[in-house]
């Protein structure tokens, strides 16, 4: 039993003498495959074209981290609502971990970027110019002679251009990509720092594609180690059927016109398409392992050589451990009910925070290291500073403050009315004065309100110091 599971002390792509095993797969073809490659043509045309998408004058998607402003479809997000991206990034685990206790690494074969990048581009530029499996691995061991150079050359220069490519969309994403239009219009040297980052971003997504490839997904990739811990028998995933494929004296070749139920041998002919198609280089016949990234190219393959022999298809396929051993069906077990009731709580609770976040944030705060004055007819005052942050595409127009908890006066710096541009900060200072008889403490709590004309459209605190009673 040992020797049968050795496979499991070592990782397919990684060779006893610890040296890079190089993975030639074979071009798959097949129903799942053309699938596949509709979602990715979608999931690739919906990244390139996000950050272009405008709504209401926002970017669609923008991860403006140096800023902090944040465009989620659309919607214009500050560093002060933080705690609604928060919320989202744990909606997005829960998410995940749902389908993977459901449907295994489904988010790998289907959705993810780095599978979607290197199967349905650059693995297809590569079949273009190197060929099919057998061909690769001709040209691989083939000395650098004029095709070698020339098909190599055409092969890197194709996926250093892509990479380019795909770090002008990635910094549009970081940057916004009216910005990144406008650096592109002023020419590489006006912004020789966006151009160095624009390299190391290309340079680490050519390293990615051409050179540690599938490595990403086995050594880098933590998801491949957390579907360990979440995966039970239960689970769908893309699984050989061991008790039809082995029978009871385990597969055989294939010979025509041989009767291998009544030799006892299962429908596995020991063809190895299975491992040749496979992107990471594993034998899925083995069983469930972390390599395996459930793109169903296997499945295809092993379909096609079943229709061959005229054996019935899904030997390979979407299943459970129970349902192969046992015949079960997928059931909603308690595991999946408990992150389906976590998941609905938390989008529930963003949607929520989501209606009640305001247009206007507002933020009055005591001057630092500023006493109270004491001024005539028993008038205390206090210094503040403000800072309103406008979250919407339109201006707010004649701003003012008003408290609404005490009797008093409030006196801006600069003019009493003003107007907060779209997305943008208005920060200034202001005076409180309130009547000594009119305060509770030497510390009251104050609430004031922040209005656009005669509507209310904020609300915020400030404490407010005065003189110490000793009664």
């Amino acid at each position: 039993m040992a020797s049968e599971e050795n496979f499991r002390d070592a990782i397919g792509t990684v060779s006893e003498e610890g040296k890079r095993v190089w993975i030639f797969p074979k071009k798959p073809s097949g129903p799942f495959y053309e699938y596949r490659k509709w979602v990715s043509y979608l999931l690739l045309l919906f990244l390139f074209v996000s950050p272009f998408l405008k709504v209401n004058g926002n970017q669609f998607l923008m991860f403006n981290v140096l800023e902090r402003r944040f465009n989620i479809f659309g919607l214009p997000f500050w560093p002060q609502d933080f705690h609604l991206f928060v919320i989202s990034m744990i909606i997005g685990v829960v998410f995940v971990a749902l389908f993977t206790v459901a449907f295994g690494r489904i988010f790998c074969g289907w959705i993810c970027p780095q599978t979607i990048f290197m199967e349905m581009v650059f693995r297809r530029i590569e079949y273009w110019t190197d060929g099919d499996r057998g061909a690769q691995q001709r040209l691989d061991r083939m000395p650098w002679n004029a095709e070698k150079i020339r098909k190599r050359a055409i092969k890197w220069t194709i996926f250093f251009v892509i990479s380019f490519l795909i770090a002008n969309v990635f910094l549009a994403y970081l940057i916004g990509s009216d910005t990144l239009l406008r650096y592109v219009t002023d020419g590489p040297m006006a912004h020789m720092n966006t151009l160095i980052s624009l390299l190391i971003f290309t340079a680490v997504f050519y390293f990615v594609f051409a050179w540690f490839r599938e490595q990403v997904c086995i050594i880098a990739c933590p998801y491949g180690r957390m579907q360990g811990v979440l995966l039970d028998n239960k689970s769908i995933v893309v699984a050989y059927d061991h008790k039809r494929g082995e029978g009871k004296n385990g597969r055989k070749k294939f010979r025509k016109n041989e009767d291998r139920q009544a030799l006892g041998h299962g429908d596995c002919i020991d063809c190895f398409q299975c491992v040749n198609v496979c992107p990471t280089g594993i034998d899925i016949r083995n069983g469930t392992q972390l390599e395996c990234v459930n793109c169903t190219a296997c499945i295809d393959e092993c379909d096609t050589i079943m229709e061959k022999v005229n054996l019935p298809k899904g030997l390979i396929r979407y299943a459970s451990e129970d349902n192969i051993v046992k015949k079960a069906k997928f059931s909603f077990t308690p595991r999946l009910i408990g992150y389906t009731s976590v998941l609905t709580i938390l989008t529930g609770v963003l949607i929520g925070m989501l209606f009640l976040r305001n247009d206007l944030e507002a933020n009055i705060l005591r001057l630092p290291g500023q006493l109270y004055e004491r001024k005539e007819g028993n008038i205390i005052s206090n210094v503040y500073t403000y800072k309103l942050v406008n979250k919407t595409t339109t201006s707010i127009e004649n701003v003012s403050f008003k408290l609404l908890s005490h009797q008093g006066k409030i006196d801006l710096v600069s003019k009493q009315d003003f107007a907060v541009p779209p997305q943008d900060i208005a920060e200034g200072t202001l005076f409180i004065e309130i009547n000594n008889a009119a305060l509770d403490g030497d510390r009251d709590k104050l609430q004031i309100g922040v209005f656009s004309g005669s509507e209310l459209i904020e609300t915020t605190t400030a404490r407010f110091l005065g003189p110490r009673s000793y009664n």
